[in-house]
């Protein structure tokens, strides 16, 4: 059974329309089940109810005719419970209701399963027999696996638009990710294409067909003359048998194989590289159901020969600055800092990718630029999206594909909104961070780009409360020497002097890889990162402490940070690391002192060890994105369980209290430099906590700061109060929302949905 399932799915996402995908469907599922009846009924937003879009068993004439709503018939009770229904005898449940354009009476067994993306019901798959029998377990899971099959080709198919009656319940094609940068934009799609990936390659129209056949042609012949190279090249080191393997490919590549296909398809209306995508792709699924193990093994060959094929297809249809939509939303499998270049800044109002973390390169990047962003997409149909409206939103992570003109609308208003209140607090942002009542709190910002893009907050903040020493060394192709890092923490140092830099030392695994020093582990956020992995590289750790150190002569202004710590002995092993260092180059005549060394409050295991760690630190650094994620078990650049991650959650308020309690019992300083610093609202019950600074990403401090100076402390407390007593993340955020707006203060959150 699992290979009849895996080879349906296959045949229903190579479908060229969503009505090719259903019929696939209906007509497979039936012959797997051996039944008399497959149907599959969509939701119709539009007249609320379901309406029967294919089915092969029932009369065909009631296809797009029969509907009803949820809760109406045995279809609409399954849409509404969202839950299977297995019968044996259907006509006799209460819930069953005749359509005579059907022609169903006949059949007696009913089961019935709901079609849900992303927990939206999008509609019901059904089977049917005349006999009359209960479903066994086998077959009723066989249906549900399709069934969530199914949900992708329809998300599929409504960011495509080839869904054109039933949708989603608002209307639009939807999707979520991981919200990486906050912001808002409207703008078109330009797909990234990874090069000479066949499954990535976007659909387009070309304006001149015979351009499109020449190239087509061209790039052909390039490969045959590549192959007919090899083949020279190694045709007294492989066998005979091995030689002939050649020339299938020179026969495969002939015009009147492979080539002419890919050209009838390029004069139906499509460009050449999509023409190619299809064509191969096609043979491939073919190759790959048959039986015969030799033509098995031929799939691998024609899908080499396409990549081939398509590289050089490629290399004649770069874009160029100029060729970019006005409001270009960058979308692609993987998106790289160099990738960003490629589109000029004024230009690229938004990111969309479908692997990246939150915490990679793109989306520290992303947020220092303010360019909305949103990664984790894994549902996005990438091939199909090229040029496509859309809007993204950067605060909840979604993306909407081809939107209605009164959402469009509605954003673009929000979007217009989000500027003018940017240049009203502009306005202020050189005035201090003090509350109505006078209570001073300093704003640090986060850094890690080059120095320029920072340099000009010096007079607007109190320092630097993380300095990402990995974004340096994630920007080469090796570890930076020892003299290339100082040059940098030098810069970095002297930009704010005399304001602290609080440098974190190499913080690497997890979703953080540096391409020279590759990390694979199954559970990378529970392994090998942090101060673990230079604790077990003590050469490359004493080499950036080496640096640090120098780097800070005549400043004094530096303070180490170690990141992950989850024991007393990394803090002992790292304290003597830094002694070491101090003496090393005290020896080499270097005169300096000694900085401030402080940990990072992330793992929660740390929050029963605060007395020992108070013993040997100086300060400590909340990172509060990181102990929300222990917490509450839950991987924050999961899209499938992003919305369970919120630093708003009562357990995590919770923790942070009680660590500004003991850290004030203890005489430790102790400040926040994860996202919910940067968030208004929780930057209020921080200070209500009595953190004593707060660090934050640039584009976030006109807005905590414009906070700060319109409450008192006071209030502050008595919101701290009142939200620990809350039991839910819900009930947190309703309330901070409820009192920001008394406040005046709303219009610094996101909007709301």
């Amino acid at each position: 059974m699992l290979d009849v399932l895996r080879r349906i799915i296959q045949e229903v996402n190579g479908a060229r329309s969503l009505e090719a995908a259903l019929a696939t469907m209906v007509r497979r599922i039936r012959k797997a089940m051996r039944t008399d009846v497959c149907s599959v009924y969509l939701f119709d937003a539009e007249r609320d109810c379901l309406v029967l879009m294919d089915t092969l068993g029932l009369r065909t004439q009631a296809v797009g005719q029969v509907s009803m709503p949820l809760g109406e018939g045995l279809v609409g009770l399954v849409g509404q419970r969202e839950e299977p229904l297995n019968l044996e005898d259907a006509p006799s449940h209460p819930y069953f209701r005749y359509f005579a354009e059907t022609g169903e009476e006949r059949f007696s067994s009913f089961l019935g399963v709901p079609i849900i993306h992303q927990r939206r019901m999008l509609g019901v798959l059904v089977v049917q027999q005349q006999a009359m029998r209960r479903f066994d377990e086998g077959e009723e899971a066989f249906l549900i696996t399709m069934a969530a099959q199914l949900a992708g080709v329809l998300a599929h198919a409504m960011a495509t638009g080839t869904l054109t009656r039933p949708t989603q319940a608002d209307g639009q094609a939807m999707f979520s990710g991981v919200a990486a940068s906050p912001g808002m934009a409207v703008g078109e799609l330009v797909v990234l294409m990874p090069p000479a990936d066949l499954n990535s390659v976007p659909d387009l129209i070309p304006t001149d067909i015979e351009a499109e056949i020449t190239r087509l042609h061209e790039a052909i012949a390039n490969v045959r003359q590549e192959i007919g190279v090899a083949a020279a090249r190694l045709v007294k080191r492989i066998s005979a048998q091995e030689v002939a393997l050649f020339d299938a490919y020179q026969q495969m590549l002939g015009d009147a194989a492979l080539g002419q296909e890919v050209e009838k398809r390029i004069r139906e209306g499509q460009w050449a590289p999509g023409a190619l995508a299809d064509v191969v792709k096609r043979h491939v699924q073919y190759l790959e159901r048959v039986d015969d193990n030799y033509l098995r093994e031929r799939a691998a060959d024609i899908r080499d020969l396409g990549r081939r094929v398509l590289a050089h297809l490629q290399e004649d249809s770069p874009r160029t600055p100029d060729t970019f939509p006005e409001q270009t939303i960058l979308i692609g499998d993987e998106l790289s800092a160099a990738s960003l270049g490629e589109v000029p800044r004024d230009k690229l109002v938004g990111l969309v990718s479908i692997r990246g973390s939150s915490t990679s390169h793109v989306a520290i990047l992303a947020r220092a630029m303010g360019i909305p962003t949103v990664l984790g997409m894994v549902d996005l149909p990438l091939p199909r999206l090229n040029g496509a409206r859309a809007i993204l939103d950067g605060h909840r992570g979604r993306l909407f594909v081809r939107p209605d003109a009164e959402r469009e609308h509605h954003y673009e208003t929000l979007i217009a909104e989000e500027k003018a209140l940017s240049e009203v607090l502009e306005h202020e942002q050189d005035r201090p961070s003090e509350t109505s009542d006078g209570y001073y709190m300093p704003l640090m910002v986060n850094t890690g780009l080059a120095v320029e893009a920072v340099a000009s907050l010096k007079s607007r903040v109190s320092g630097v409360g993380l300095y990402r020493t990995e974004v340096p060394f994630m920007m080469n192709e090796r570890f930076p020497s020892e003299q290339e890092q100082t040059r940098l923490y030098r810069d970095q140092l002297e930009s704010f002097a005399p304001l602290p830099v609080v440098m974190r030392t190499l913080d690497i695994g997890g979703d953080k890889d540096l391409p020279y020093f590759p990390i694979d582990e199954a559970n990378p956020f529970l392994g090998w990162r942090g101060i673990r992995v230079t604790l077990d590289h003590p050469e490359v750790l004493m080499v950036q402490l080496r640096a640090m150190l120098r780097a800070s002569v005549g400043l004094d202004n530096l303070c180490i940070l170690l990141p992950m710590i989850s024991s007393i002995e990394e803090v002992d092993t790292a304290l003597k690391l830094i002694d070491r260092a101090q003496r090393e180059l005290i020896e080499e005549g270097v005169k300096l002192a000694r900085p401030q060394v402080g940990v990072m409050i992330e793992v929660p295991g740390t929050l029963y060890q605060l007395d020992a760690l108070a013993a040997r630190v100086d300060f400590f650094s909340v990172g509060s994105n990181d102990l929300t994620q222990y917490l509450l078990a839950v991987d924050r650049n999961n899209p499938r369980v992003a919305s369970l991650y919120d630093a708003c959650h009562p357990a995590v308020l919770g923790a942070l209290s009680h660590l500004a309690s003991e850290s004030r019992r203890l005489q430790v300083p102790a400040s926040v430099c994860g996202e919910l610093a940067g968030d208004p609202a929780g930057a209020l019950l921080l200070m209500g906590m009595g953190f004593e600074a707060l660090s934050m990403n640039a584009p976030s401090l006109s807005r905590v700061r414009a906070a700060i100076r319109r409450v008192s402390l006071a209030d502050t407390r008595t919101l701290l109060d009142e939200t620990l007593a809350l039991p839910t993340t819900a009930a947190v955020r309703a309330h901070l929302r409820q009192r920001m707006g008394e406040w005046k203060l709303a219009h610094l959150l996101p909007p709301d949905d």
